[in-house]
This record gives C-alpha cells, sequence and structure tokens, in this order.
C-alpha cells in the first residue's frame, strides 16, 4: 500500500463517517489527506494529522475526531490498527498482506512506476544549457545540462509534453571576438585582447582553412564573415556531440537572430501597446515592467530606433507561447540574478501569470577539486573547465548524477577523487551497485529455476522489519517524483536512491532471499525475490530519471 492508496483509504473512511451523520464537514471531505512516514518506526508504519486539520472545523475536539476515525479506519481493509497520539495524530499500521502487494504491483507496473497524469495536457518548453557557440561548455552549463534533462525527464513522468530548446546567438559581440580569434589562429597570430584562446581555437582555425583554404587570405570583411559563418557552425557541432555523448539532445535549436528576422520582435512590441503596457518617453519606447515587482521600467525601442536585449526576450517569449506552450522554463547561470524580477514583469504584462506560465531557475556555481585543491584551467579550453574535463575525469554517469545530487540552489564543490572511487562512498557506484547485486540475485533465482511469479506470491509472508523498511521505501518513490517534478527538483530522485540503496543492503544482510545449499525453496523465498525484482525496477526507474545507466553486472 502506497501513501496515496492510504490517503484514499482514510477520504472512504472519512466519507462514510459524513454520510452516516457521525461527522459534519462544512467544506465537505477532502479529496486528498497528507499520510507521511513516522520518524520514529515504532509509531507505526504511516502517520497523518488529518484529525487536527478537521477537527475543530468539525465542532469536535481533535482528539475525538481521530477517535471516530480510528474506529472506521480499524474496519478498512489493509488496516492492522490506528492509534491516537498527542493532541489528535493518528498512527496507522498497514497490514503486511496490503503492504507486500505492492511489490507485485511495482513488478507489473514496470518502467511506468512512478509516474502519473499529474501535467497530462500540459506543453512545456524547457530551455537549458543556451550556450553561445563559441567554444565548447563550461563546466557550469554542464551543470544545467544534467539537471535541466533529468527535470524533462522528471517532468515528462508526470505526463507532460516536454519541449527540450537550446537557444543561441550566432551574430553579435562575442560571435565577432570569436570570428577574429580564428583568423588570427589561422594567420599565426596572438588572439585578440578581448578574443578567445586555447587549444580549440587552434583546432577549429585549420579546420576552417583546410575546408576553405582562401578563408585567411580573402579582405578582411569576408574573411571574418567565412571564419564566423564556418566556425561557428563546426564549434556547435561539437557542443552538440558532447551533449549528445553526455545524453542530452534537445528537440529545438533556436536561433535568436530568427526574432528579429521574422517580425516577431514588432509583433511583441505591438502586442504590449495594444495591452497598453508601452509608452513613449525621451524618445524611446518604454515597458511598465515597475507595475509588475520589477525596480524600473525597461527600454524597449532606444533613441536611435534600434532595439534593446530586452525585446529579444519579450519577443521570444511570446513567440513560445504562440508554439502552444502552455509553461515556460529557463534555466539561467548564477550571473543572471538581476534578469529574473524583469522576465517575470515582462510575462505579467503579456497578461500572463509568473510562476506559472514562465518560470526562471537560476543556478549555482560549480567547482572541480583534485587532491584537495580546486581546478582553474582547461587544457583544451585554455581558460574555462568544460564538460569533456569533467567527463575525462569521472565519466558521464558520474558526472550527471552528481551534478544532479545537489539543489540548483548551492554552490557545489566536486571531489573528483571522491566521484571516481569505485567504492559505496561514491554515491553514484552505491546506487549503481545496489542495482547490479539486485540484478545478480534474480540472475541466481533463474539458475536455481526461481522466477518472481504474481500468480503463486502471497504478500502476507513479508513480516520482518526489514521487508517492511523496504516496502515502505520502494511506496515512497512515486511521491518522491511528483516532489521533484512539482519544486523542480531532480535531487529529490538521488538522495532518495541512496536511501533506498541503503534500506535495500540492510534487507538483504539479514533476509535470505535464496535457498542455500540443499534447503529447498520454499513460498518466501517466492516472496523475497519478488521483493527484489521490484526494488531493482525502482532504482532503475530513478537512475532512468536521472540519465544515469543501471547496470546489470559490475
Amino acid at each position: 500500500m502506497t501513501p496515496e492508496q492510504l490517503s484514499d483509504v482514510i477520504v472512504v473512511a472519512l466519507t462514510a463517517l459524513t454520510e452516516a451523520g457521525t461527522i459534519t464537514l462544512p467544506d465537505g471531505v477532502p479529496a486528498e489527506v497528507l499520510v507521511e512516514r513516522p520518524k520514529v518506526r515504532e509509531h507505526g508504519d504511516y502517520a497523518t494529522n488529518v484529525a487536527l486539520r478537521l477537527g475543530k472545523k468539525a465542532g469536535m475536539n481533535p482528539r475525538d475526531f481521530a477517535q471516530l476515525l480510528a474506529d472506521e479506519l480499524g474496519q478498512s481493509k489493509g488496516v492492522a490498527s490506528a492509534e491516537i497520539a498527542g493532541p489528535g495524530f493518528l498512527n496507522i499500521r498497514v497490514d503486511a498482506g496490503a503492504q507486500g502487494s505492492l511489490a507485485p504491483q511495482i513488478v507489473e507496473a514496470g518502467t511506468r512506476y512512478g509516474n502519473s497524469q499529474t501535467y497530462a495536457g500540459q506543453r512545456v518548453n524547457l530551455e537549458f544549457v543556451s550556450a553561445n557557440p563559441t567554444g565548447p561548455i563550461h563546466i557550469g552549463g554542464v551543470r544545467w545540462a544534467a539537471v535541466g534533462d533529468s527535470l524533462g525527464r522528471i517532468l515528462s513522468a508526470i505526463g507532460a509534453e516536454v519541449t527540450r530548446e537550446y537557444y543561441f546567438n550566432d551574430h553579435g559581440v562575442q560571435i565577432d571576438r570569436f570570428a577574429r580569434s580564428l583568423r588570427a589562429s589561422a594567420r599565426g597570430q596572438e588572439p585578440p585582447d578581448d578574443g578567445y584562446g586555447g587549444q580549440y581555437i587552434d583546432d577549429i582555425a585549420a579546420d576552417v582553412v583546410a575546408t576553405h583554404p582562401d578563408a585567411v587570405t580573402l579582405p578582411d570583411e569576408e574573411s571574418l564573415e567565412t571564419f564566423r559563418a564556418v566556425g561557428v557552425d563546426l564549434m556547435f557541432g561539437e557542443i552538440k556531440k558532447s551533449l549528445h555523448d553526455f545524453g542530452v539532445d534537445f528537440d529545438v535549436y533556436f536561433h535568436e537572430n530568427d526574432l528579429h528576422q521574422s517580425g516577431a520582435v514588432e509583433r511583441a512590441i505591438s502586442r504590449l501597446n495594444e495591452l497598453g503596457m508601452m509608452y513613449e518617453k525621451d524618445g524611446a519606447s518604454w515597458l511598465r515592467t515597475s507595475d509588475f515587482g520589477d525596480d524600473k521600467d525597461r527600454v524597449v525601442i532606444k533613441t536611435d530606433g534600434h532595439p534593446s536585449y530586452i525585446s529579444g526576450d519579450l519577443a521570444y517569449y511570446l513567440d513560445k507561447r504562440e508554439r502552444g506552450f502552455d509553461r515556460c522554463i529557463i534555466m539561467l547561470g548564477a550571473d543572471h540574478h538581476g534578469y529574473v524580477s524583469r522576465m517575470l514583469a515582462m510575462c505579467a504584462a503579456f497578461g500572463d501569470k509568473p510562476g506559472v506560465n514562465l518560470e526562471i531557475l537560476i543556478g549555482q556555481l560549480v567547482n572541480l577539486v583534485k587532491d584537495g585543491e580546486a581546478l582553474r584551467m582547461s587544457k583544451r579550453a585554455g581558460t574555462v573547465l568544460s564538460m569533456e574535463d569533467l567527463v575525462d575525469a569521472i565519466g558521464a554517469d558520474a558526472a550527471r548524477y552528481a551534478l544532479s545530487r545537489y539543489s540548483t540552489d548551492s554552490p557545489i564543490d566536486l571531489d573528483l577523487d571522491l566521484w571516481s572511487k569505485k567504492t559505496s562512498d561514491n554515491p553514484v557506484f552505491y546506487v549503481q551497485y545496489a542495482h547490479a547485486r539486485l540484478s545478480s540475485i534474480l540472475r541466481n533465482g533463474v539458475d536455481l529455476g526461481l522466477e518472481p511469479d504474481v500468480e503463486s506470491f502471497d504478500p502476507s509472508l513479508l513480516i520482518e522489519q526489514r521487508e517492511g523498511e523496504l516496502l515502505r521505501a520502494l511506496a515512497e518513490f512515486p511521491r518522491v517524483v511528483a516532489r521533484a517534478a512539482e519544486l523542480r527538483e531532480p535531487h529529490r530522485v538521488a538522495r532518495y536512491l541512496e536511501d533506498t540503496a541503503s534500506v535495500f543492503h540492510k534487507f538483504y544482510d539479514v533476509c535470505h532471499v535464496l535457498p542455500k545449499g540443499d534447503e529447498e525453496p520454499s513460498d518466501l523465498h517466492h516472496a523475497r525475490l519478488m521483493l527484489v525484482a521490484a526494488t531493482r525496477q525502482v532504482i532503475a526507474n530513478g537512475l532512468a530519471l536521472l540519465g544515469v545507466h543501471a547496470p546489470e553486472r559490475m
């Protein structure tokens, strides 16, 4: 029995009490009830504060309300007991049969276990990484690659239709600096003072010359345009390949320049004018963002008639909404805090709801640590640490898991020595080893002629404390996924996996799953083998949400 299923049982009990006239709830019976695992195991399998929440509304002492509910729950299928604690808490114990029946449910659900339809029918645009193609993806962008892709998987798991989008500018000042750096390298010169350096610049410059031998000798403007166009295409090809190798692929690559060429900027400004959100002052066109929480109004069209930077943001947001996205989520680096208020104000100016139609997530910095010292330089990138540096050091699985394991609100000091270990000190190794161990048990079972069988499974046999703890841990998975999606926090899945792996190892230390020596297979062996299969499925599902492999052998 999962917490959600127990919540349904409590709602049914409340409905029965209401229909019998035993209690009166002015606001009606709630659709769901909060059910939690108590901190102290002796207090039961689950606890709820529903009597404290509803007692006064029913005009009753919460303990009296709790007693009526406890009596009703005592007659409910799957509930072993319901005891009152303190001012009106209910501690509930689930009978072994109801608790154990979860295992075959998980096995039958397979990869669907943990999924829901909470966001069914909602289209979500998830924009992340979005680095300009002027160099390899730096370590901050790698964090968003891991977290963003995991969040996309988690949102899909709760029913959303997710589009992963990469936004970049292939013109502008940074691209000009990139092109000038390539040309300087091809000419054997030092990079410009404001340019880019590193082995990758030399490599791409050589590739440009290999396909366009006259790129160096063309007139300056033509030469620069050749290095820009070809160099950007080559750099972006490298970025796409790096992301793909990291397990991250995007559905849409959106060029900023398209907004200006397509007239999207003019359409956005026209829409805001229609809504009365624009005004003229000092020869410029302004957006009333201060009406929606921004610290000041923003210039959209400058006095020289050219659009300001925010004009592209306006056009891009409206473009996403016109493409039919209900929710637009943008992931930005730690240096973008100042953009949040103006972006949310922009959303409100269009008549949309900030925090619903537009969300801005800010990720903090990542530091790589080796031998106790922070790493600063990349051999290939020259000035910044890149995705390749991290993957080369610890592998893609460890990198993805490590970067997704922490709240994005917190900076990370990522210890490369720890994350490259093949021991239980390494969190991703610990979880993957649990999956491999579970897989090994199931293979050994097959060798003995034992396989999980739903028909012969007897849930009432799983009465040991460690069995119950493992079942309750597995029951939490759907709620963990839902919470991770709701809060946009993939790290909750990683931490859950570590906790569940720990619970499994404790179970395996004391509960023999397979017969030993000449021991005959029993119904208990079959029941425990089903529990093992369910545990493996949950860990595999959780790792899949993080984009991390679930190895069969280690």
